[in-house]
């Protein structure tokens, strides 16, 4: 092969890595438009899971909340959602998950996971790319994991 072509070779190769980059088989998911916030959410808190009181469930809470009595969970399903905030499919599920909270089913507590700071648990579950959830067990036990949902009726469906 020239070496021009070994050199277009990875470049190309380089470009479709960074295009899939968020991950899953919605990679090519558009960047969502503008999160807007529901009326009885304040603008500031949009970017972020509402804190939940400790039942959790039908939830979507950040991992402070859910770190602080994660036994407080133990009667639903949770799901840890490794989320980035530069990622376009992490926005879109977030966006779902916010504007509409009460499409999460009663049984289930979504964790928003800071992808880029929380690397100790990414490395506990094996986490390569965000955009990625963990359903976990009572006792912190991985039972499933995936990429590429964006609702609760997605996540609930993986979730066991």
């Amino acid at each position: 092969m020239t070496p021009w072509r070994t050199s277009w070779t990875a470049a190309c190769g380089i470009a479709l890595l960074a295009l899939t980059a968020c991950g899953g088989a919605d990679a090519a998911a558009p960047a969502p438009a503008a999160v807007t916030t529901p009326a009885s959410q304040p603008a500031a808190q949009s970017s972020q899971p509402a804190a939940a009181d400790p039942a959790g469930a039908g939830s979507y809470v950040d991992y402070a909340t859910y770190r602080k009595d994660p036994t407080a969970y133990a009667d639903g399903r949770v799901v840890l959602f490794f989320h980035a905030s530069w990622c376009p499919n992490c926005r879109l599920t977030e966006k779902n998950l916010t504007e509409d909270p009460a499409s999460i089913p009663a049984d289930l507590t979504v964790v928003k996971v800071d992808f880029d700071t929380e690397t100790d648990l990414r490395a506990k579950y094996g986490i390569t790319q965000q955009h990625t959830f963990v359903a976990v067990g009572p006792d912190g036990a991985e039972r499933a994991k995936w990429t590429g949902t964006h609702s609760a009726a997605e996540i609930s469906k993986r979730a066991v």
